[in-house]
């Protein structure tokens, strides 16, 4: 009886530490997203949009940045890789009554987030000179086209980049589509799951399970000590 005692927690704990491995792998090759990310500038550097480009109308002396990338959510969107000066990206564009100047950072990312068989153009800044209440996307069009959008008004290409996918899902560090309908993001982050998880960690059905494996294995190592005893 002592060796079947012993035995039966030897058997949950190995299902634990198997549940645990298959948890971590889960964790560790999250899903995220292809897209071009919508970014703030200010002397303090880069936040994270809270609106689409087509929404925001930037003042005049704004930046603005757009970065193409694989990211998970918004905490983990990778930022434009230029500071957001905009005395240095509007040195020589002089002012002009009736418009605005919108410095723009337009960051493709590296060859690491780019589809299969595409290699991403250049880091390049432009300062964009439009009409005092044109929105951001409006500016980047003045100097970045062709623009592609998607469906649901999402920004899917600038300069023709990448020619094509939009917002795909893809397994992280690995650069592989992962679904073809997987919820794609927001015109500025990621679309997350209706309770408002990333959907990049274990689901609570998962936790609750591994939970009462681990309490089994606890009660059944004690039952054992105490048949010993």
């Amino acid at each position: 009886m002592r060796r079947t005692g012993a035995g039966r927690a030897t058997a949950l704990l190995v299902v634990l530490g198997a549940v645990l491995a298959v948890l971590g792998t889960g964790t560790a090759q999250a899903a995220g997203y292809r897209y071009w990310s919508f970014w703030e500038g200010s002397g303090s550097g880069w936040a994270y949009a809270t609106q689409g480009p087509s929404l925001v109308r930037p003042d005049d002396g704004s930046v603005q940045g757009f970065r193409f990338a694989v990211s998970a959510d918004s905490q983990d969107a990778a930022k434009p890789r230029s500071s957001p000066d905009f005395a240095e990206i509007c040195a020589d564009t002089p002012a002009e009554g009736g418009t605005k100047r919108v410095a723009l950072v337009i960051d493709p990312g590296t060859a690491a987030d780019a589809p299969d068989g595409e290699t991403p153009p250049a880091l390049r800044t432009a300062c964009a000179q439009v009409a005092q209440d044109a929105s951001s996307a409006e500016a980047l069009a003045s100097v970045a086209k062709p623009l592609r959008y998607g469906s649901d008004a999402l920004l899917c290409a600038i300069s023709g980049y990448p020619a094509s996918g939009c917002g795909e899902q893809v397994a992280q560090g690995h650069g592989e589509t992962a679904t073809a309908d997987a919820s794609a993001p927001t015109s500025a982050g990621v679309a997350s799951g209706d309770d408002g998880s990333d959907g990049g960690g274990p689901s609570a059905g998962v936790l609750v399970g591994v939970g009462a494996v681990l309490l089994l294995g606890i009660a059944a190592v004690a039952q054992a000590r105490r048949r010993r005893g």
